[in-house]
């Protein structure tokens, strides 16, 4: 194990302020389920800065501090909110309408709260979330305008709030599929598009590039093209600002990422997939739509082949069928039901096959994410990580990667580097699970 010299990371004083974009299912969660820990009236489960424990050294030594203990992390004490929303709703009018937690035990007995959080006006067009309508938007004659509006917003915040940092996180709609172009490509080029309107600049770069401009680290909980582009990108290393993403991996994609590992490592074949849900959230609506839908669709397919490697194993993995779909249920709500089928074959070829139904519940499996990343983001930045923060991919879908590399989807293996970063940052040993100083004799 290598000794590692630690990193000088600024102390977390002060407010932490959490600007969201969307205040739907997955913002009203996270705020309200903030909001009733820091009041003792429930407990943060599904957090790992919160809940996880870290072991540092040999096992012998017994030392596992909890995650919050060992890195300064911000206090929940200490942050504070602001969103923006093309629907006028406050944080409680649109947890009520959400209807995820129940309002009588966890949203009346914070409603004063709630209600103190008012969207400010999005930055919002239809064109690139077609099921979603709104009346809480912003007007510009340029989409350059559109984001200056966003600058002063974030600047209004932190002056109101009194926030010594921010941290923004993409909570809202997924929007159309859209691939790199030139616009893309600079910052030259990309500033230039948003004076001409371009289509290739959808409202989620907007917020991107504000945040940006305004020294505020930016997350991407959806699979939207966002920050995953050059302009942005280098952006982000030369304002020396951690950026992530893409999309929360919270139901059916983290049981992909637990079981296919579990095939590749015992060499079990693959023949097919198929994977269906049924959600009636706000998200399930705008899913419903052809063109949000293939950019989710292309967050969850790449997810087999990055862990199986099918180039390295055909006979096991090279000709796998995988199919997912998504439908829109009203009646289901925000409760989601991700179903899957699993063909798989073994010794000399003979099939078997795994059935899974995760009767799951989208934003409560999205709303410690959230807290998670406003947290470790924030802390990237006072330890000076700047650009793709690769080693938070335990929490996206779709996880950034420097420009090359292949993203890691093993959960374990995500899970595995979120923690050696952690030790790295603290000047700890790395741990590799080799043990071997156990057993061997001098």
């Amino acid at each position: 194990m290598v000794q590692q010299s630690g990193r000088d990371i600024a102390p977390a004083s002060g407010r932490l302020g959490v600007m969201l974009v969307g205040l739907g299912a997955v913002s009203t969660t996270f705020v309200a389920g903030v909001e009733t820990v820091r009041r003792g009236a429930g407990l943060p489960i599904g957090s790992l800065s919160q809940m996880g424990t870290i072991r540092l050294g040999k096992r012998t030594e017994k030392r596992s501090p909890k995650i919050k203990e060992f890195v300064p992390i911000a206090d929940l004490k200490d942050l504070v909110f602001a969103a923006w929303d093309p629907i006028p709703d406050d944080a409680f009018a649109a947890a009520v309408k959400a209807g995820v937690l129940d309002r009588h035990e966890h949203l009346e007995p914070i409603k004063d709260f709630l209600q103190g959080i008012k969207p400010l006006p999005a930055a919002f067009d239809q064109h690139y979330v077609k099921r979603l309508h709104g009346t809480n938007v912003k007007t510009g004659k340029t989409k350059r305008d559109l984001a200056e509006q966003l600058r002063g917003d974030i600047r209004d915040f932190r002056k109101r709030s009194a926030s010594d940092r921010l941290v923004m996180i993409w909570a809202a709609s997924t929007e159309v599929f859209l691939t790199p172009g030139p616009a893309h490509q600079s910052l030259q080029a990309f500033e230039k598009a948003m004076e001409q309107n371009d289509p290739a600049i959808a409202p989620s770069m907007l917020y991107a590039y504000a945040a940006l401009m305004e020294d505020v680290p930016f997350a991407n909980g959806a699979p939207n093209l966002t920050v995953d582009i050059p302009a942005l990108q280098r952006l982000a290393e030369e304002r020396r600002l951690p950026i992530g993403g893409k999309d929360f991996k919270t139901g059916q994609t983290m049981m992909k990422t637990v079981l296919a590992p579990a095939f590749k490592a015992r060499m079990l074949g693959l023949a097919g997939w198929y994977s269906t849900n049924i959600l009636g959230n706000r998200d399930g609506e705008v899913l419903d739509d052809p063109e949000s839908f293939k950019t989710k669709e292309e967050s969850k397919l790449g997810v087999l082949e990055y862990i199986l490697q099918p180039d390295q194993y055909p006979e096991l993995y090279g000709n796998v069928f995988h199919k997912v779909r998504i439908n829109y249920y009203p009646p289901r709500g925000d409760n989601k039901e991700g179903w899957d089928n699993i063909d798989i074959f073994g010794w000399l070829g003979y099939p078997m096959q795994i059935k899974v139904d995760f009767l799951c519940r989208d934003s409560i499996l999205a709303a410690p994410i959230v807290l998670d990343l406003a947290l470790f983001f924030d802390l990237a930045q006072r330890a000076r990580l700047s650009g793709i923060q690769e080693w938070l991919s335990f929490y996206f879908k779709s996880p950034h990667t420097a420009p090359g590399l292949y993203p890691e989807h093993d959960l374990f293996i995500q899970q595995t580097k979120l923690k050696n970063t952690l030790r790295w940052l603290m000047g700890e040993e790395q741990i590799t699970h080799l043990g071997i100083e156990y057993y061997e004799k001098a």
